[in-house]
């Protein structure tokens, strides 16, 4: 059986606790015991991250989660295209979709590991500058070079 040990308790002797008391979580965990067949309920504390939709509801939650999916399923359908298509209608499509996924998956990063009002916003702000500069960097490439499905073409020929 394993045993669940809180960090935070550990932490009252003079050290600052990890995680505000605030933003902890109750989850009831079930253990079965072993000379029953019913389960006990114990409680863990989880540490939630700032929902960014929090005020706008589920809704907006629910549309962006859709949306991170569709960007991923289109970017399979994006690679076989590039091969068999390619053109500048695929290399555009490939420098939007590339840089929506970077951006969505970079930003659930730091949602999770940056923490502070001014470093959150400090960390968004990079990051739009990061996705802004990459987004432009692709299309200058497309329109100015070979383009994206000819470059990797011509990486993997050599």
């Amino acid at each position: 059986m394993a045993a669940i040990v809180r960090i935070s308790s550990l932490c009252h002797r003079g050290v600052k606790p990890l995680f505000h008391r605030s933003s902890l979580l109750l989850r009831p965990l079930g253990v079965q015991q072993k000379d029953q067949d019913r389960p006990y309920q114990l409680t863990a504390r989880i540490h939630g991250s700032p929902s960014l939709y929090s005020g706008s509801g589920s809704k907006a939650a629910s549309l962006h989660w859709t949306g991170e999916r569709v960007v991923s399923v289109m970017l399979l359908a994006l690679g076989p295209a590039a091969y068999y298509i390619p053109g500048p209608a695929i290399d555009y499509s490939l420098a939007a979709a590339i840089t929506l996924h970077s951006h969505w998956g970079i930003g659930q990063v730091l949602t999770d590991y940056i923490h502070g009002e001014s470093k959150i916003k400090v960390a968004n702000a990079c990051l739009f500058l990061l996705s802004t500069v990459t987004f432009a960097g692709l299309c200058y490439f497309n329109h100015n070079d070979v383009g994206i499905c000819k470059a990797v073409a011509l990486l993997w020929s050599k």
